[in-house]
């Protein structure tokens, strides 16, 4: 897999270079926001994921992200000292599919690549069902990966969308976090507890509707709506 790591810091970026082609990724490096945009040239740039330090010379992460998901799908994995939920949000909001908090373990850099890069596999192998769910003001659009809240769209992320969609297939019924984990991010990497909580955060805050997703403690999560069915 090409992976495209945008790193301003030329010794982390040659250490996590080496570590990343030992484990098979063709790996790019960019220097700058500029040069990350440059590269990922939707028709052309094929890069299966993309690896995003905050910390640039040229332009705010945040920024380049927004630019970035602008341009092209391809999965990105912000990578940030800044651990408060807030800046998470933020950044999830900008189009981020998941997180890495300074400073890392390799190994769960490793299986968040994996689990973004499975999970678009996925979907581009299987595509989406025709489906669509209404949960009261709430629209979701299954073959377009659309959702809107009393006809505004609203902007979401790919595990954004997903997490709302799997809760939406059972409103009322508790889903375990394990469960969410496995089938949203397709991993059992105990370290991606905390990026669950950060996308329930985020969808609540994007849906004005802190209600709708309702916390079971010490279980995990499930859909609260007035009504809720399905359409072809």
């Amino acid at each position: 897999m090409r992976l495209l790591l945008v790193e301003d810091d030329n010794h982390v970026a040659a250490a996590l270079s080496a570590i990343l082609t030992r484990h098979g990724f063709d790996v790019t490096h960019a220097r700058s926001g500029e040069e990350a945009l440059q590269a990922l040239v939707p028709e052309v740039d094929g890069f299966g994921v993309v690896l995003l330090d905050l910390g640039l010379p040229d332009q705010d992460g945040y920024e380049v992200c927004g630019k970035i998901r602008k341009r092209t799908s391809t999965p990105v994995i912000m990578v940030t000292a800044r651990s408060d939920v807030r800046s998470r949000i933020h950044g999830l909001n900008l189009g981020a599919d998941d997180y890495v908090v300074k400073p890392y373990d390799t190994g769960e850099l490793l299986a968040r690549i994996h689990a973004v890069s499975r999970r678009t596999a996925h979907e581009e192998a299987t595509g989406a069902v025709e489906t669509v769910v209404r949960l009261g003001a709430v629209r979701i659009e299954l073959p377009t990966r659309q959702v809107s809240v009393e006809g505004s769209v609203v902007q979401l992320t790919r595990k954004e969308f997903d997490l709302l969609a799997l809760l939406a297939q059972r409103p009322g019924v508790v889903f375990r976090r394990e469960q969410i984990i496995s089938e949203v991010w397709r991993t059992s990497w105990e370290g991606t507890g905390r990026t669950l909580e950060v996308h329930v955060a985020s969808l609540r805050s994007k849906l004005h509707m802190p209600a709708l997703i309702e916390t079971v403690r010490g279980v995990g999560y499930r859909l609260v709506a007035p009504t809720a069915r399905g359409a072809g």
